[in-house]
């Protein structure tokens, strides 16, 4: 099979800059498939301290675009941590700015997001189509989430283009904008239809994306029949619906390059399936320590890594605390969001001070040590597209409680006594969203703690389960092929 050329367009990517799930998925991925010897490139806006995370740095071209007062640079560079080229949009009125790429430092969007990543959008167009003196052009673009929205949508006003595949990680986040911002961006008035761009008079982004391209994927099987359906699909379900045929389910996979419990620089002592018990107990005690708890090995310890938002079900952890803290057990907790949550939880956490540990922010270290230390790991999402710190607690001997949804209900098989007897199992899955169902599957995960030679069966179990990038990676490359043949297809 001859070596695709792929161009993998993303708003962020580990360790350059990293808010959530996508940013692991776009660090790892192309890396993955370009071992299986194909050659994917990473393109990406230039942020702060992007210049860090490369080697072989040089500006190779300056482009003039619409919605640009002046030049912007595309800078190239080779990965650090992985064989990855890396091309930076370089615009410092744009992205040259503290904290995160959408919101500002009071936690609102940046007021001109559909400028910032139109242009973003125009510079990756330019560059597909062989028009920016690269010496190298793609045969498929991979979009990623409602950034990288209008790049099928620009792409298809071309009569010779790269073909186009749109991931959608969160349906949930739309990008979505008025018509005067689509009147000021001078987008082409044919995309301004219920065909195109427009959605419930507005410009969406993400729905660009989901119209324009030649196939799309999500990140995990389950989540992909969830979003054609009312409950899950944002409004987009009627579209998603008409094109079942180009959507695909694929698994996110997770780097064990970073999320190792053998060589993982972030945790206190290093361990194995062959030695996770005495190991990963030193682990627990650093992180005990850390949040000010007892120390103690034979307290469970339950850990909690993410966003404080109502889709990471938050609300249904707090409405479950008074039973909760009436149990023998530690609770750690890492992440930000919703500031009525922050402060429930900052109450809470003042309220059972040996039984709760809680830090509203994000820290790479700590959420390594909480994966590492931590004997349970809660998820009780809503929904979850894919998910990947239950994949992260699996390696770990971490045992995931997760809610049936998305792709939580794609990795984690719910121990039974059937499943512990024929050693399937590898955590503890609830269906409904309420409260007393996710303590009643707390309470089975704190009973078979007790029973310590079980535990270890499953600890050792879940540290098996191969959830690498590489056993992904190779369905990517099927997907890219079956793109690309369907433009080849059009385009005659």
């Amino acid at each position: 099979m001859a070596a695709l050329r792929i161009l993998y367009a993303s708003s962020e990517a580990h360790p350059i800059m990293k808010t959530g799930g996508l940013a692991d998925v776009s660090g790892a991925l192309p890396s993955a498939i370009n071992q299986l010897g194909h050659d994917v490139r990473l393109i990406m806006p230039a942020y702060p301290n992007s210049l860090d995370h490369l080697s072989d740095v040089k500006e190779i071209v300056e482009l003039d675009l619409m919605g640009a007062e002046k030049s912007l640079k595309i800078i190239q560079g080779q990965l650090k941590i992985a064989n990855l080229t890396v091309y930076l949009i370089d615009y410092p009125e744009f992205f040259d700015r503290p904290g995160s790429p959408y919101i500002n430092q009071n936690g609102e969007d940046w007021a001109d997001n559909a400028q910032r990543f139109a242009l973003f959008s125009r510079a990756v167009s330019v560059i597909s189509l062989g028009l920016a003196n690269l010496d190298w052009t793609p045969e498929l673009v991979h979009c990623n989430d409602w950034q990288t929205g209008l790049i099928p949508a620009l792409l298809s006003l071309q009569s010779e283009r790269p073909a186009t595949l749109f991931t959608v990680h969160n349906l949930a986040y739309q990008g979505l904008f008025d018509r005067a911002t689509f009147e000021d961006l001078k987008l082409p008035n044919v995309f301004w239809s219920a065909d195109g761009l427009e959605f419930f008079d507005k410009m969406s982004y993400l729905k660009s994306g989901l119209v324009y391209s030649d196939k799309l994927s999500t990140v995990s099987p389950t989540y992909k029949e969830q979003i054609c359906t009312s409950e899950y699909g944002c409004g987009m379900e009627g579209i998603l619906s008409k094109r079942i045929d180009d959507l695909h389910g694929i698994l996110n996979g997770i780097d064990y390059s970073t999320w190792n419990p053998g060589s993982d620089p972030l945790i206190s002592k290093l361990y194995s399936s062959s030695n996770v018990t005495l190991n990963k107990l030193d682990n627990k005690k650093e992180l005990q320590r850390y949040f000010g708890l007892p120390l103690g090995g034979n307290t469970p310890l339950i850990g909690l890594v993410g966003r404080l938002v109502e889709q990471k079900g938050i609300d249904l952890l707090l409405a479950a605390m008074p039973e909760l803290m009436k149990l023998n057990v530690q609770i750690v907790l890492l992440g930000s969001g919703n500031k009525e949550f922050e402060t429930a939880l900052k109450r809470q956490q003042k309220k059972h001070i040996k039984k709760i540990g809680l830090k509203l922010a994000y820290d790479e270290r700590l959420a390594h040590l909480i994966e590492a230390g931590s004997d349970m790991f809660l998820m009780p999402s809503r929904f979850e597209p894919c998910g990947l710190n239950q994949m992260y607690s699996l390696r770990y001997g971490t045992i995931p409680i997760v809610r049936k949804t998305g792709g939580l209900a794609d990795t984690v098989i719910n121990v039974s006594k059937e499943r512990l007897e024929n050693e399937t199992a590898t955590g503890f899955v609830f269906k409904q969203l309420q409260t007393d169902s996710l303590l009643k599957t707390i309470k089975r995960a704190l009973n078979l703690y007790t029973n310590r030679s079980e535990w270890r069966k499953l600890m050792r179990r879940a540290m098996l389960v191969d959830n690498s990038w590489e056993k992904r990676a190779q369905q990517y490359v099927d997907l890219y092929q079956l793109t690309i043949k369907k433009n080849s297809a059009n385009s005659k």
